[in-house]
């Protein structure tokens, strides 16, 4: 169209009606004469707004999803955190709660026996000090710890001090093969040396020969000349295999030791001896003898169940 001074005309009349048609449509509100004209309008123009409301909708929902997913990630990673945290924790208060039982079980030791102990953690095991069956303990002379302590823990008997810095110690174990412990029958008495074998069971032999012994008999220290290297009255172990004697004067047991030194953790370096022997006194309770079921045997009396003749007429 080009630009005369009609068109100019016609274009101020079209604006001029669009503003009256507008201010009758907002004063007519519901009552509109204008109403029908915009519901035909809605009905065409309608389907193309819903088109265009189907067509940006999956978009912006997928970028809700994608924010959400991200959220969700968030917090399932803090979940995974927190949940690793707590393994954690659980793992160390289980390690703390056995070390706790294990304390305890050393101090009821101690307190049986009447022993002065100073208790220590094994920081370091054998490779530190050669080839033998040895532990390093986080105490040392800073502790009073000095050669040749008796080594203890809950079970029973672990070695002897040999070596003693500062603020470490190092313990010879009884399973070591030059590690010898003097040692007493639970009971009768008869005494006999225990020697190291490593891994296997300790190797006791008793000066008499001719006594009488079987598996599940047990022993303890018999003690030193002023309780150096060893204070009496320590459990060593359980007899599990004892030796023909073939008319030797002596008598060879084979014995498991109570400490399993696989697992050694807490133990105590006895630094004041008792003031006696405890002798039986430290080792363990014996485990009750299980009590015979009573047998109880029912007798049918023939003459209680049988019929009799009148009871048959009747």
């Amino acid at each position: 169209m080009r630009d005369t001074r009609e068109s100019r005309l016609l274009l101020v009349l079209l604006v001029a009606i669009a503003f009256a048609l507008i201010t009758v449509d907002i004063r007519g509100g519901e009552d509109s004469p204008l109403d029908g004209a915009r519901q035909a309008a809605a009905s065409v123009f309608g389907p193309v707004e819903d088109g265009v409301a189907t067509a940006v909708d999956p978009v912006g929902n997928a970028v809700a999803a994608v924010r959400e997913s991200g959220d969700r990630h968030d917090r399932v990673r803090r979940l995974e955190e927190e949940n690793t945290k707590l393994k954690q924790k659980l793992g160390n208060d289980s390690r703390n709660r056995a070390r706790s039982a294990e304390l305890d079980k050393l101090l009821k030791t101690a307190g049986a026996g009447q022993y002065g102990i100073k208790g220590a953690q094994v920081i370091g095991i054998g490779a530190a000090q050669g080839f033998s069956w040895t532990v390093t303990l986080d105490i040392g002379s800073n502790d009073g710890v000095r050669r040749d302590m008796t080594v203890i823990n809950g079970d029973g008997l672990v070695g002897r001090v040999t070596t003693v810095g500062s603020s470490t110690a190092t313990v010879l174990l009884a399973i070591d093969p030059d590690f010898t412990v003097g040692t007493r029958m639970e009971g009768s008495g008869e005494l006999g040396f225990a020697t190291g074998r490593g891994d296997r069971s300790l190797h006791v032999q008793l000066l008499n020969g001719k006594a009488r012994i079987k598996p599940g008999d047990r022993m303890v220290t018999f003690g030193s000349q002023a309780d150096k290297p060893f204070v009496p009255g320590v459990p060593v172990g359980k007899v599990v295999r004892v030796d023909p004697t073939g008319g030797d004067l002596t008598r060879t047991l084979q014995v498991r030791p109570y400490v399993r030194f696989s697992k050694l953790d807490i133990v105590g370096v006895v630094v004041q001896p008792p003031r006696g022997n405890p002798r039986d006194t430290v080792l363990p309770p014996k485990p009750a003898k299980p009590k015979p079921t009573p047998t109880v045997t029912v007798t049918a009396n023939p003459s209680a169940t049988a019929t009799s003749p009148a009871a048959n007429r009747s």
